[in-house]
């Protein structure tokens, strides 16, 4: 069976192209069951996310244009709309490709670490339409302990690449157990909520959030056990409780200043706060830097941050490449190994065969009387002339053919010493 990794992704296609081919969870397993049943698709996966959508199949023949036409139709496009953005991946290609993209190496951020969710998703669904055979269940296994592996012996993911992820490793290098601290978060946008997941990550006490608007500060509150939602203008009352405070706004104008904080600062008894000031403009009066008890830093501080990410990240990925060249070896040399099987069962079988026929006759002849010695000498006798007779055979046709090759084999094989040597 041919390995294929087929699809379109963020470099391959716009936004506009990636949208039309996306599968909605709810009929992820329809369209599996259809994929299997009108191609040469054995086996399927399909991983569908706003940056990429993969389908990982095991086909019959070496050829994925039925897998093209399929996907075509199912997403109503015609050739001259899809056909520039996708590619297709076979075997050794196929395998690396899916231990890249599961690794992070493939992601818009390079190291990311939510793709390895969305592959788990995809092997499940697969799982529960059953469209999953030997060689991708096995394929995907690999993959996670790969991604894992990743992980663990690199720093792909490690280092902040982004301004929210730099805004959260400041706060740990400041307040290394955030589990004993709180934060206020405000504004309620992408940044922001990146923001949370991460303090979330790490396991920051409480999330505040505040928001001009209420309904979306609860919104995202309510994503976060133990999170609260309030107003803006109750955002000064409340910087008291506040260790950490992260600011993305699209505020013309400051919305936390000078003032705010030296009250704040002396409720708190000159606790140190912890501030990020991640919108342009400003959301926190650069004035607010001078007080003894706040660290304040701007989005251009966290510059320095990002940069020095990226390289360490970049010298990781180095790192998993080297990592998943091996992995993938191991993978095909497993699927190797299934050419194998039926042969080494029918050998099996030959030996059982040979094995029981010759106790059939040692016990025959025991209760027949014969010495139990000579029978067991016979039995013995007769299984090793039995068991080399059709390799003695095979070398000696080979030999009188010139077949060094074949001989070589046979040493290999039977772990011979070379006559030579």
């Amino acid at each position: 069976m041919t390995l294929l990794a087929f699809g379109i992704n963020h470099k391959t296609a716009p936004v506009a192209i990636r949208e039309k081919v996306a599968f909605a969870p709810d009929k992820l397993e329809e369209a599996l069951k259809d994929l299997t049943s009108r191609t040469a698709v054995n086996e399927a996966a399909i991983v569908s996310t706003c940056n990429r959508t993969e389908l990982y199949c095991g086909l019959a023949e070496a050829d994925y244009g039925s897998v093209l036409e399929w996907f075509r139709k199912y997403h109503d496009l015609s050739a001259e709309e899809l056909e520039p953005y996708v590619y297709a991946h076979m075997d050794n290609a196929a395998v690396q490709h899916i231990l890249r993209v599961a690794s992070g190496l493939d992601s818009l951020v390079l190291g990311e670490p939510q793709i390895l969710g969305q592959i788990k998703d995809a092997y499940h669904a697969a799982s529960h339409a059953g469209t999953l055979g030997q060689q991708l269940n096995r394929l995907f296994q690999h993959t996670f302990s790969v991604a894992k592996q990743v992980r663990t012996d690199t720093a792909i993911g490690s280092s902040p690449v982004s301004v929210a992820f730099a805004a959260v490793s400041l706060a740990r290098q400041i307040f290394s157990d955030l589990g004993r601290h709180d934060a206020l978060l405000i504004g309620a946008g992408e940044t922001i909520e990146l923001v949370a997941r991460h303090l979330h990550e790490q396991g920051t006490r409480k999330l505040i959030v505040a928001n001009r608007t209420v309904e979306r500060a609860r919104a995202l509150a309510d994503q976060f056990a133990g999170s609260e939602a309030i107003a803006l203008a109750d955002m000064p009352e409340r910087l008291v409780d506040a260790d950490i405070v992260i600011a993305s706004t699209a505020s013309q104008l400051p919305i936390l200043g000078k003032g705010a904080v030296e009250r704040a600062l002396k409720k708190r008894k000159h606790r140190p706060i912890f501030m990020v000031d991640i919108a342009v403009p400003r959301d926190i009066e650069p004035e607010v830097g001078e007080l003894s008890d706040v660290y304040l830093y701007t989005v251009d501080d966290l510059q320095a941050v990002i940069e020095e990410g990226q390289r360490t990240r970049a010298q990781a990925a180095e790192q998993a490449e080297e990592i998943i060249d091996t992995q993938v070896e191991h993978y095909m040399g497993w699927l190797r190994s299934l050419q194998a099987v039926e042969t080494i069962r029918h050998f099996r079988e030959q030996a059982e065969r040979i094995r029981d026929e010759a106790l059939a006759t040692a016990r025959r002849q025991l209760a027949a009387g014969k010495d139990a010695d000579a029978v067991m000498n016979e039995l013995a006798r007769t299984l090793t002339n039995k068991l080399i007779h059709q390799p003695t055979v095979q070398m000696n046709r080979a030999a009188f053919e010139g077949r060094k090759d074949f001989l070589d084999h046979a040493r290999e094989l039977f772990n011979l010493k070379d006559p030579e040597s």
